[in-house]
């Protein structure tokens, strides 16, 4: 980073770690999950995010219970090792601290929609005429350059655009969401990985610019990723879907005693699973991986029938000694107790004002930069002083906040 981005980095020691963003400074004005997924995700790589507030608080604060008013469960993950600073951006004194806080960073990375950021006067023009080498991402439901860019969009909005209940309906019959918020974390995973893009160019060139992501074209090119299929042919050779992901049949197997997840997929394995288990429908017709592709809602169901014959523990000790990919139906609560994510220390204890937390920690591993929880989540606005001094804007500003 250039020196000018970096003095910052000294100001504040407490913020620091030795994570590959180390020394980076976002500007967060992104609210819900999406924006503070991909910034969660900075602050976890060592970046020094810096979340702007309303007086109110951010309103994911208060959608679920937690230890403390405005501390929800959601709020907290998606948050952590963030700084809070409360700006009212009604306020010209406040928008103009922004403005001072813009200067010293490296990413300015926001969620309002294009004529809301636009009439606050931080529009990329704007922003990178205080900072030219900045890199601004935008995150919105629906690109600027469509005609939809003014719609309001939640993840139920982009999974019903994306064709997400109409693939669950052809798998299970009824037409449901997916049972997570995969839209908002799709999205925050691609702002990430395009800001962090962007900032390796200005590495490169000295160049910064601005980057956008809808949500909703992310979602499409995730949901493409298979179920494209035969219409990316011109003319099309088939339906869009990806027949195997959607069989009736696929599904957990059940055993004599609960059920399991197994896939046996490719022709070794199959082999494999017929030699030891010799089930009575076994036939050439299913030899190779392309006769059980044309097959595969049948296999399904034949297999479904032969799982009902041994113990889940019997499948698992079978499965895992032939190389075939099974594991046993878990629920979210069981993450917190799995021998795999203890033994590689997955979960981050970290001491906050509000209680002792157990964070999801870095999935990811590096060998000389490790990312980490760096700190609890803030309060609204706890960073507020802390931030206006290192601007040194303390004796300049008669607001104060709680």
């Amino acid at each position: 980073m250039s020196d000018k981005n970096t003095d910052h980095s000294k100001q504040n020691e407490k913020t620091k770690h030795s994570g590959p963003l180390s020394g980076v400074r976002v500007v967060d004005l992104t609210a819900m999950v999406m924006g503070p997924y991909c910034t969660q995700l900075l602050a976890d790589m060592g970046a020094d995010v810096i979340k702007i507030e309303p007086p109110n608080g951010d309103s994911t604060r208060f959608i679920s219970p937690g230890p403390v008013p405005g501390m929800s469960g959601v709020f907290v993950n998606v948050n952590r090792g963030k700084r809070s600073i409360v700006l009212d951006l009604q306020s010209k004194s406040d928008c103009n601290v922004l403005r001072e806080l813009i200067k010293t960073a490296d990413v300015f990375i926001h969620s309002m929609r294009a004529k809301a950021i636009n009439k606050l006067g931080f529009s990329y023009m704007d922003v990178s005429a205080l900072n030219p080498s900045i890199v601004y991402t935008n995150c919105y439901g629906y690109s600027r350059r469509g005609p939809d860019a003014d719609f309001p969009a939640y993840d139920d909005t982009i999974q019903a655009e994306c064709g997400l209940p109409i693939v669950q309906q052809m798998l299970t019959g009824e037409v449901n969401y997916v049972g997570t918020i995969m839209a908002d974390k799709i999205a925050g995973m691609t702002a990430l990985y395009a800001t962090v893009m962007a900032l390796f160019h200005r590495e490169r060139t000295g160049e910064g610019q601005e980057v956008e992501i809808g949500m909703f074209e992310a979602m499409a090119s995730f949901m493409l990723v298979e179920h494209a299929n035969g219409m990316l042919f011109n003319p099309p050779l088939g339906p869009a879907n990806y027949h195997r992901a959607v069989a009736p049949n696929r599904r957990p197997y059940q055993t004599k005693n609960g059920y399991i997840s197994a896939l046996v997929y490719n022709d070794k394995q199959w082999s494999l699973f017929m030699d030891a288990v010799q089930p009575h429908w076994a036939s050439t017709e299913f030899a190779t991986l392309e006769q059980r592709a044309k097959r595969i809602n049948t296999l399904y169901g034949l297999l479904g029938e032969t799982f009902k014959e041994r113990t889940t523990e019997e499948w698992l000790d079978l499965l895992h000694t032939l190389g075939i990919p099974a594991a046993p139906l878990r629920t979210p609560d069981e993450l917190f107790t799995n021998p795999h994510l203890q033994a590689i220390n997955f979960f981050e204890t970290v001491k906050a004002p509000y209680g002792e937390m157990r964070y999801p920690g870095v999935p990811t591993w590096f060998s000389r930069t490790p990312g980490k929880v760096a700190r609890p989540t803030p309060l609204v606005g706890q960073d507020t002083q802390e931030i206006l001094e290192e601007l040194g804007l303390a004796q300049k500003t008669a607001v104060t906040y709680g």
